[in-house]
């Protein structure tokens, strides 16, 4: 049972609790595996063999179209499966406005492993939004596919998709200075969430100001930030951390939203930090 604690900042109220998720897609026969980047400790590739049941059968594909160099991404993404003797690995990348052949999307249809590598979530989006790839990812994940991304994989995961972009700030910066009204630039994502947006590499990178701000002009949603080499196993109404990291998660209840200038202010916002091996619910 977590404790209560107040903590009380400019514009902030957060209380620290234990939480309930909604979320769509809980009756689908898959499960879904969200890393927050950086590296993979052996005992989560080992996580995604067995969830995934390609040990014992079957196949897994890996969707590069994040990364600028494809083929790269496939052989990183590949070696530490080929280091536990799964061979049955496979990259499948599609082109943009590509004509993709009956086989193709069978063999992504087919496939009991789904994993969408690191790069930038913008890219993939622009290959598979609105296209037949879309389609099957989802239908892959209701039929019993366990669809798996890390970084930009996670963060296409959400409906709403954090891009990385500020509005107001165009040079990149890994970390939001400022908690800003209009300032997170949100696209669409994959949405096999439809009411949560994922952020990555999260607490290495201090990206709470990014998610403060999300889940304050979007507060229907529930903001979840995934440390690097951690993870979030969803499966039916469970999400289980995995991994070495924490995951924070974010809820705005009261829809609470202030302004002064262009800073963004909320209060009784709802914050959780969960911890590998914790499983929390959601409907």
């Amino acid at each position: 049972m977590f404790k209560k604690i107040i903590l009380v900042c400019a514009f902030l109220g957060v209380v620290l609790h234990s939480n309930t998720i909604n979320s769509q897609n809980s009756d689908a026969k898959g499960k879904l595996f969200i890393i927050g980047g950086g590296s993979r400790p052996s005992a989560m590739v080992d996580r995604i063999i067995t969830e995934s049941g390609i040990d014992k059968s079957g196949y897994g594909v890996i969707l590069p179209m994040s990364s600028m160099e494809p083929d790269s991404s496939v052989y990183y993404a590949k070696r530490q499966f080929l280091e536990k003797g799964q061979e049955n690995l496979y990259g499948l990348n599609f082109v943009k406005n590509e004509k993709i052949t009956t086989s193709k999307l069978d063999s992504l249809k087919n496939a009991k492993l789904i994993y969408i590598s690191g790069g930038d979530q913008n890219r993939f989006m622009d290959v598979i939004a609105g296209t037949d790839i879309e389609k099957i990812i989802h239908q892959a994940y209701e039929n019993g596919s366990l669809v798996a991304g890390t970084s930009a994989g996670a963060a296409v995961m959400s409906k709403l998709m954090i891009t990385g972009s500020e509005l107001k700030h165009p040079d990149y910066s890994a970390t939001f200075k400022n908690i800003q009204s209009d300032n997170i630039e949100i696209k669409s994502g994959l949405g096999m969430l439809d009411n949560v947006i994922i952020d990555q590499h999260f607490v290495k990178r201090s990206r709470y100001n990014r998610l403060f701000s999300a889940i304050i002009e979007h507060p229907e949603m529930t903001g979840i930030g995934i440390d690097e080499s951690t993870a979030i196993l969803i499966s039916g109404n469970q999400f289980e951390v995995v991994g070495i990291s924490q995951v924070i998660v974010f809820k705005n209840p009261k829809k609470s939203k202030n302004m002064y200038e262009d800073m963004l202010g909320a209060h009784d916002l709802i914050l959780n930090i969960y911890l590998p091996g914790e499983i929390f619910t959601i409907k």
